[in-house]
Formats: structure tokens, sequence, C-alpha cells
């Protein structure tokens, strides 16, 4: 099975082929960058909606993790602005997104906003702005954007990421990218331990907008915590990362299909949207215009939340 078949007949397609190169776009402007993100030892937040929430989550994990800081993430509409950070990190793909924009007038903390469009509102209430317009899209669903956010902050982080770029290529270019059978399965859960969680998140998500699929997420360790009780023959439970000591064959003895592999996670995340879209073809959906889905979630000057 090709992942040139169907794919490259849709935005989201060709978009999914792009991330290796835009990658590597935004590593390359990192020096010029580096003064506008989180510096080492600072208190961070991370915000977003959506997609740009899962990759705040994976960042912050990621932050932490290294030992660069303290960070925390949420949802745009659930950040307490009243709390004080060194620095607030905003993501939101079009800058237009009202929860975000609401999110950064609130805070009092300096803002960096991250985003692919140009003088957008989130770039006018910011106090900086990166501007990622090589990573935009035509699709709603997100894919590149996303990633080369992630992978922006990841190397500010200091990683050396040439290798999750060769892996991503070598997935791209792979006829088999995923196990096939996967494109008909009935449910698929996604889990990630740490940074990897926001990832798995991710990746159920887009399952979910592209082919309307019935996908969780969760983090590892937490699987057996009841969410294993939906695991039969048919169904698939999808790794990223290295699974915990028994993991695998706590899944095996479930009938469930086991997928892992030894990749990067954000380079195996490449294989579940291109699943995504495989499995929204085989359906006769249209990966580009998921159903009730906009590129965009713009709110209503009254439409706040009641305290």
């Amino acid at each position: 099975m090709s992942t040139d078949t169907g794919h490259a007949a849709t935005h989201v397609g060709r978009e999914i082929r792009h991330q290796p190169q835009a990658w590597a776009t935004a590593l390359s402007l990192l020096p010029d960058l580096t003064d506008l993100l989180p510096q080492p030892g600072e208190r961070v937040a991370v915000i977003g909606c959506g997609t740009s929430w899962f990759m705040a989550a994976a960042y912050a994990s990621r932050r932490e993790l290294g030992g660069a800081g303290e960070t925390d993430h949420f949802a745009a509409s659930q950040f307490p602005a009243a709390r004080r950070y060194d620095r607030v990190v905003a993501i939101s793909r079009s800058g237009t997104t009202t929860e975000v924009v609401r999110a950064i007038e609130a805070t009092g903390s300096p803002v960096v906003a991250i985003t692919a469009v140009r003088d957008s509102p989130v770039e006018q209430v910011a106090d900086h702005t990166i501007v990622l317009d090589f990573a935009d899209e035509l699709s709603v669903v997100q894919t590149v954007f996303a990633t080369t956010v992630l992978m922006l902050l990841r190397g500010s982080l200091g990683e050396s990421l040439e290798p999750v770029i060769a892996q991503a290529s070598e997935v791209l270019a792979s006829e088999n990218p995923y196990p096939p059978e996967l494109v008909h399965v009935d449910q698929i859960t996604f889990l990630g331990q740490d940074w990897a969680f926001g990832v798995a998140q991710e990746a159920a998500l887009k399952l979910r907008e592209a082919a309307q699929g019935w996908t969780e997420a969760y983090p590892q360790m937490e699987y057996r915590h009841g969410p294993i009780s939906v695991a039969q023959p048919g169904r698939a439970v999808w790794v990223f990362g290295r699974p915990v000591p028994g993991l695998a064959s706590d899944i095996a003895a479930t009938g469930a299909q086991l997928v892992d592999a030894e990749l990067d996670p954000v380079a195996d995340l490449v294989r579940a949207q291109l699943l995504a879209v495989s499995r929204a073809q085989a359906q006769r959906l249209h990966p580009d215009q998921p159903r009730n889905l906009t590129r965009s979630v713009v709110l209503a000057q009254d439409a706040r939340p009641t305290p």
C-alpha cells in the first residue's frame, strides 16, 4: 500500500508529507529566536486549543523532564490568568482562536505567540510573535503546523532532532508505514508515557477529526486502570515510545493488536496521520472537511463562560 495513493489529492496528505522539510526550516531559525523562547530556569505556561493544546502538553512535559524549569500547560479556556509566569507561550495556527486571544489579554505575564499567519489578532495582543508561515495549512485538520511548533520547541531545549527528521522521512517513503489491517479495526486506543502522552492525544484526535473514528488516549500506566476493558480482537492499542514493562503481554491477553515501533513519538505520529487519511478515504469521507469543524473557532463577543 503506497502512502502516495489518494493522499496527494488532499491538502492534508500533502501537508503531512511537507513535515520533514518544515521541521528543518524551523530548526534553522532557532539562532534568531532563542531570546523569544523560554530560557533555562524560567517558570513557563504553554497554552492552546485542540491540537495546539496537545502540543503544549508534550512540550511542557518534555521541558520539565529535561530540567529546564517548571512548565505548566493549559487549554486556553482554562488558563489561570491571575497566576504569574516568567513567560507564557501561546500556540494558535490561525492566530484567530478566541480563547487564546482572551487568555493573552487577561494575563499580566509576558507572552510569546507562535502562529502561522501574520497580522492576526493573536499577534496584536502578544508581546512577541513567531510566525511559521511556511508551515501554514489549507486543511482544517492540523498536521504540519502543530508538529513544526513542537519540533521548534524541542530544538530550543537543545535536542538533536536530525534523527527524528530522518525517521519521519523514512516513514513517508515506506510502502507500508503502518499495519494495513488498522484501516479497518473498529477502535484504536493510543498510549504515551510522560511527554508522549500529548502526542498520543493528538494521534487520537487526528483519527476522530479526519475519519470519525472511535479513539481514546491515555498515559501508558493508566491504561490498566479501566481503559483496557474495551480491548478485544478487532481493536488496536498503539503505544508511542517503548511499552512499559508488562504492558505488551497484558494487551496480548485481550486479543487486541499491539502497534509500536522504535521511533521517536513525533515521527510515529506521522504514521498515525497517514492512517487517519487512509481510514477517511476508505469510508468515503473527505479528510480536509471534517464534520462540524472549521479551521479556527472564533466565538461571538458575548460567548463567554458563566463563572
